[in-house]
């Protein structure tokens, strides 16, 4: 049985403006990324990475071309359309954790869900799996202060993870860790990918980082090659 296309980018540029200039930053790409699919997308620097990936995820809007993601139209939703679908639909994890300081880990990783219908207990049972799946069921209820990069970036991804979302976008996901925490975080990702069977699409520069990923494609001035 073939997997489903869970991701698919029809012939989507985008540009932005600075003062009167028009700078073209994605050049008609056409990606398709299968359900289970974990994808690296890797590139220089202002080569287009994180704009295709916030693309994906409904935070930016492309110029031309079609995103289709868990079958919705992406780019025909209203922005409190995408504000929803995101909340179903997109886990994020950026590379500088954005964890709220004054929120416990356990706060933190409820944070989406507070969006959602779920109950109070619902949530505690989803955010405590999700804690545990990262290996910090021990740490909930410390500060981001009192944890380590690694273990920050950790929390951050069981907040990615906690409202299952169908695609989970890794922008630069160890680009701020030391060597050893950067292992752990893709063999994390690898796990939640393999047992998990989420898809992952990441944006790294680190070819280790790559390496970790099933599939790796090149983007270059704009253009996937």
């Amino acid at each position: 049985m073939l997997n489903h296309n869970i991701v698919a980018v029809q012939s989507v540029s985008k540009s932005y403006r600075r003062d009167s200039i028009k700078i073209p930053v994605l050049e008609n790409i056409n990606l398709s990324v299968p359900e289970g699919e974990f994808l690296a997308l890797m590139g220089p620097s202002g080569s287009g990475k994180t704009t295709l990936l916030n693309l994906i995820a409904g935070i930016d809007r492309p110029d031309t071309g079609v995103i289709t993601v868990a079958n919705d139209e992406v780019t025909k939703l209203s922005e409190s359309q995408l504000a929803n679908w995101r909340a179903r639909h997109i886990g994020f994890v950026f590379q500088f954790y954005n964890l709220l300081p004054v929120l416990t880990a356990y706060e933190n990783v409820e944070l989406p869900l507070l969006l959602t219908k779920l109950s109070k207990k619902d949530r505690d049972e989803r955010v405590k799996i999700a804690l545990n799946v990262v290996g910090l069921g021990d740490r909930m209820k410390h500060y981001p202060k009192q944890l380590s990069g690694g273990q920050q970036q950790r929390v951050a991804i069981a907040r990615a993870i906690v409202a299952d979302p169908t695609v989970v976008v890794a922008d630069e996901p160890t680009g701020d860790l030391d060597k050893i925490s950067a292992v752990e975080i893709l063999a994390l990702l690898e796990r939640l990918n393999q047992e998990f069977k989420k898809t992952i699409v990441m944006v790294t520069h680190d070819q280790r980082a790559a390496e970790k990923a099933h599939t790796v494609r090149h983007l270059d001035k704009g253009e996937l090659v």
